[in-house]
């Protein structure tokens, strides 16, 4: 049985992931997507340019959004919007998204996509620290709960957003965390991280090891993209 298990390695590599994206992804990637996610990589070097989501990822959460049938979500961390664009896609005409980022102008770079796309009166687009909405919202006794939230923001905040989100995300919504893999530094020893990724590390295996203890989430962790966390909220 041995000789028949693949080398694991193999599962990670990057033809592989190549192949995900060519061969699966990218044909059915939305026309304002691709347009969107390829001028993000002409307006920023590949270190920013990873911070949107990779296309099979998308495919992924326009998929969940629309089984879940979400009309109103959250989404902590914007950066150029290919999420944001990915989940106004996937909502129904009259869906509702409070988008959250400190940084407008790497928002307007998404904006002409979005309207393009003609979703643009589906997003709210909230300039701010995200701790700040979330109070404002939880503290605002007209808001709705929301179906699902998508938070990419400041890693070392992730375990205060779950604080909050759990207020405002409904019995039975989903919160997606990304980035929970860290580039695969959280199943690395300390002493062979990369330094620049040592400080996100250690607050992502501090949050994932906070969730596994969390029981008012049922919780999934998928090795698709840089990782990312489901949590589905029971209580």
């Amino acid at each position: 049985m041995a000789d028949d298990c693949p080398d694991k390695n193999i599962l990670q590599s990057t033809a592989l992931l190549q192949y995900i994206l060519e061969a699966n992804s990218y044909p059915r990637e939305h026309e304002q997507l691709k347009e969107l996610r390829e001028t993000t990589l002409r307006k920023f070097d590949k270190s920013l340019s990873v911070m949107s989501v990779p296309a099979d990822q998308g495919l992924f959460l326009s998929m969940l959004l629309k089984l879940m049938n979400a009309k109103k979500t959250i989404e902590i961390g914007v950066f150029t919007g290919y999420s944001l664009l990915t989940t106004a896609l996937a909502l129904p005409a009259d869906g509702q998204i409070t988008a959250i980022d400190v940084n407008r102008e790497s928002f307007e770079i998404g904006l002409p996509f979005f309207k393009k796309a003609g979703v643009d009166h589906k997003i709210n687009f909230v300039e701010s620290m995200a701790l700040v909405v979330l109070n404002d919202l939880i503290n605002d006794d007209t808001n709705t709960e929301f179906d699902f939230a998508f938070v990419d923001a400041v890693k070392g905040e992730y375990i205060k957003y779950h604080e909050l989100l759990l207020r405002l995300v409904k019995v039975g919504g989903i919160i997606a965390y990304d980035n929970t893999l860290w580039y695969g530094s959280v199943a690395q020893n300390d002493d062979v991280v990369p330094h620049d990724l040592k400080a996100n590390r250690s607050h992502i295996r501090e949050f994932n090891a906070f969730l596994v203890n969390d029981s008012r989430v049922e919780i999934a962790l998928l090795s698709i993209g840089d990782g990312l966390t489901l949590c589905r909220r029971i209580k």
